[in-house]
């Protein structure tokens, strides 16, 4: 069972996994920084300083603090936008250079090319 548990864990899919994990995790704080820390302060001042998360309703004794329903929705949308727009920039950066690397490489001969270059080498062969 311990082999193949190391059988298992030496496996590339799962150090993948665990590598992406781990830089999904500081990437999220990155994120999460640049939402809570520039955008949502910038926003606060174009609504003159409201705070969703102050607002609340009471019912009896419950207390519904639906300002932090709302604002985690702002924060889920903002984040989204800011993922979006660095998986869209990165895209563009690997599409460049995939390019540049297409540009550099010789075309692939057409399948008439294919052919007529192997009956030439079996006319030479014979």
């Amino acid at each position: 069972m311990l082999k193949e548990f190391q059988k298992f864990i030496s496996r590339g899919n799962v150090i993948d996994l665990a590598t992406a994990v781990i830089i999904g995790t500081a990437f999220t704080a990155i994120v999460n920084s640049l939402v809570n820390d520039i955008i949502m302060p910038l926003i606060g001042i174009l609504l003159n300083g409201l705070d969703f998360t102050a607002l609340a309703l009471t019912v009896g004794e419950a207390s519904l603090t639906y300002g932090n329903f709302i604002q985690a929705i702002i924060n889920f949308l903002l984040i989204a936008f800011v993922v979006f727009l660095l998986v869209r920039s990165i895209s563009k950066v690997q599409a460049n250079f995939s390019k540049e690397k297409e540009a550099a490489a010789p075309p692939e001969p057409t399948t008439e090319e294919k052919l007529l270059t192997e009956i030439r080498d079996l006319l030479k062969t014979k």
